[in-house]
């Protein structure tokens, strides 16, 4: 049903907004305050969950000079400059075109909405706060600004940004240190964690011996080892600390948040609902520093352990934001960088999660020699643009929230990077594009893979090897290639397809194509890896009757071609031809529908043919291309590009047919996160389109 719903405002062109309910449940405020006890009521944030939509817990309303108590069963709508009124009375007072607060006089730009045939009867109204929506279509709300006389701890912002929190803390709560020093650490590496698993297919399993086969493809499969927590290592855990659900590698995380003015309302209370849950999810050893941009940026919170006193630091900071001013993505990604670059001490895995819903409007255009040609790599800091040549690399995971983000910058940043981009679509699922990531990056399970091919046959020369965005290069000898893979989330899987020539074949009735070794680090043990496939094979028979390819090298080869198609789409969608961008889409599910593994019902090509339809229909107009259509396609051609899960449309929908990659790591904290809305928010939230 929402997926229906979903479409049907799409071909509508319709820019709906979700907002907030005026009463979280209990388990809203213990996400969004970091002291969940009702006891300590001196502290800021019990006082942020007292007075979530109401500074006191008594109020008169100045229109009917009625007292106004949270919970009393009356709607209170509270206005951006603070005044707050019962919900039935300024309904009332703006739906005869007053606009104007009527304690202070000031100019309201959202204004309470409700619907004509849901007026409330005479009096109070009396509402059901579980079934909301069965009384008013909607109301706006906002997060209570800090106050100026908060005791809130305020992290100074010096120069270099070495303040970070030690790893090992050895002055307090020593014995929840997760370092895993001996003997704990010798039970961990006893454990049976996996390695990643190499496999080879062949395109067909044999060629004539007295033929030569130009072109022949290989496949070469990856598979990373299952997360610590789902391997055999009971002894191991028991002795783990309690707060540890399992020893996995711990992370410094950089979250960069778009504040501008136009995150105000809804979405900056969705934005930190989403943070709440993020903070909540992070284990005692990993690290997060919160960094704001609007016009300028700022470092709210240093790269601290998430720790009880942590969390509760990193919720205060994250309740402090305001939405106000412009949009500068260059000065956030640069204080992004510089928590980075200036830490003292660094966890194995390293991320920054930059989220924007507009375009950068003071750096994008700022030296480039036509000014109206707009500059992206100006907008990531060099120090972590991932090039090859550099040891230092932190991917940026971009996320566009709405319909009026810059969708190719923020995929030109992520791409540069080594991260993803991610396309929030709907207002409403901010937290479950969050948790799919962070379900990814908290699973590391292989760090700096690099992936050799080497031929066995002396006759045997490689000629490319399609490897989407990973860094690879074929040896001047053609009889060697590698690919740099780098990090791999649990149970991850990498495809590339390797072009080689057969010789002919006059002694003997077998050729050994290639081998392939892998080398990496274990993050939670520092030790190197390596491991060395079996030889590849194919036989060479006197003659050979139709071969049938395999099922596993012609999955991957629709993969590649429909991104391809996917790409060649975008381009003539961006010169203005849609027409043309549909018919190449439409083209190319034609000629898939007729592949060996599309007719076998292969998941991957029943995902691929869902995908490819759904941008057809977002190419439908300009206007519907430009909204969601460009940002949906630079998503998918992320997400084929990487071979890791992105959030775009409905693909965190379980009913969705685009699951491409997602790992049962992502896959469980996404029903985490579902879970934890499913009471505070999905019966509470509803959609109503914007003013005009």
């Amino acid at each position: 049903m929402s997926s229906k719903w979903r479409k049907a405002k799409l071909a509508l062109g319709l820019n709906l907004r979700a907002y907030v309910p005026p009463h979280p449940t209990s388990s809203d405020d213990a996400l969004l305050s970091p002291v969940a006890s009702p006891a300590n009521s001196s502290s800021p944030s019990a006082r942020f969950s007292a007075s979530f939509f109401t500074r006191s817990p008594k109020k008169t309303c100045s229109i009917c000079l009625a007292t106004m108590k949270h919970g009393d069963g009356c709607a209170i709508f509270t206005a951006e400059c603070s005044h707050s009124f019962h919900f039935h009375c300024i309904s009332s007072n703006v739906k005869h075109g007053n606009q104007i607060c009527p304690v202070c006089r000031a100019n309201w730009k959202e204004i309470p909405w409700q619907s004509s045939a849901l007026e409330p009867p005479a009096g109070k109204a009396r509402i059901d706060r579980v079934e909301w929506s069965h009384d008013y279509t909607s109301m706006a709300v906002r997060l209570p600004s800090p106050r100026p006389n908060s005791t809130r701890h305020v992290f100074p912002e010096p120069a270099v940004f070495d303040d970070d929190e030690a790893l090992d803390d050895k002055t307090k709560n020593a014995e929840k240190i997760a370092t895993y020093t001996s003997p704990l650490l010798e039970d961990i590496e006893s454990c049976k964690t996996g390695t990643v698993m190499v496999q080879t297919f062949a395109e067909v399993p044999a060629v004539p011996e007295f033929s030569a086969y130009d072109n022949f493809t290989v496949l070469v499969h990856l598979k990373a080892p299952a997360s610590f927590s789902e391997s055999n290592c009971e002894t191991a855990q028991s002795r783990l600390p309690q707060h540890s659900q399992s020893p996995r590698t711990p992370i410094d995380l950089v979250t960069v948040l778009d504040i501008s003015g136009s995150m105000s309302g809804t979405k900056i209370a969705l934005l930190k609902r989403a943070m709440g849950f993020v903070i909540q999810n992070l284990g005692y050893n990993d690290r997060l520093a919160v960094i704001a941009f609007s016009s300028t940026a700022r470092r709210l919170f240093p790269l601290r352990r998430m720790s009880e006193t942590g969390r509760q630091q990193a919720l205060q900071a994250v309740n402090s934001l305001v939405a106000t001013g412009g949009t500068n993505i260059a000065e956030g990604l640069k204080k992004g960088a510089k928590v980075m670059e200036d830490r003292r001490e660094k966890n194995p895995v390293a991320s920054i999660i930059l989220l924007s819903d507009g375009q950068d409007t003071y750096t994008v255009f700022g030296s480039s020699n036509n000014q109206n040609v707009p500059n992206y790599d100006l907008l990531l800091p060099t120090s972590i643009q991932g090039r090859a040549s550099s040891s230092f690399r932190v991917p940026v995971h971009a996320f566009g929230f709405g319909t009026d983000h810059d969708a190719s910058s923020m995929h030109s940043i992520s791409e540069t990077s080594g991260g993803t981009f991610s396309f929030i679509e709907a207002e409403s699922v901010i937290q479950d594009a969050f948790a799919q990531c962070i379900g990814g990056l908290l699973s590391v399970v292989v760090k700096e893979l690099r992936v050799t091919i080497e031929s066995v046959d002396s006759g045997i020369k490689f000629n490319s090897i399609k490897s989407g965005s990973y860094p690879h290069r074929v040896m001047p000898d053609q009889r060697a290639a590698y690919v740099e893979v780098g990090d791999l989330y649990a149970d991850e899987e990498r495809d590339f397809l390797v072009s080689l020539n057969v010789p002919e074949e006059f002694l003997n009735k077998e050729t050994a194509l290639l081998k392939v070794k892998s080398v990496y680090i274990n993050p939670l043990t520092g030790h190197t890896v390596t491991m060395d496939s079996e030889e590849l094979k194919i036989k060479r028979p006197e003659t050979a009757g139709e071969e049938l390819v395999s099922v596993e090298v012609d999955r991957q080869r629709n993969r590649l071609q429909a991104a391809n198609a996917m790409a060649e789409a975008r381009i003539a969608a961006e010169q203005g031809d849609l027409a043309g961008a549909v018919s190449i889409l439409e083209n190319f599910r034609k000629m898939l529908s007729q592949t060996a593994s599309a007719k076998s019902n292969d998941h991957l090509c029943v995902g691929l043919d869902a995908e490819l339809k759904e941008m057809q229909e977002r190419m439908a107009s300009r206007h519907v291309y430009e909204a969601s259509g460009r940002a949906y396609i630079l998503s998918g051609l992320s997400s084929h590009s990487w071979q890791r899960a992105t959030a775009r449309g409905d693909s965190t929908d379980s009913s969705s047919l685009v699951h491409a990659y997602q790992t049962q790591s992502m896959a469980e904290m996404l029903s985490r996160s579902q879970a934890s809305s499913s009471v505070s928010i999905s019966k509470h939230m509803f959609l109503q389109p914007k003013p005009r």
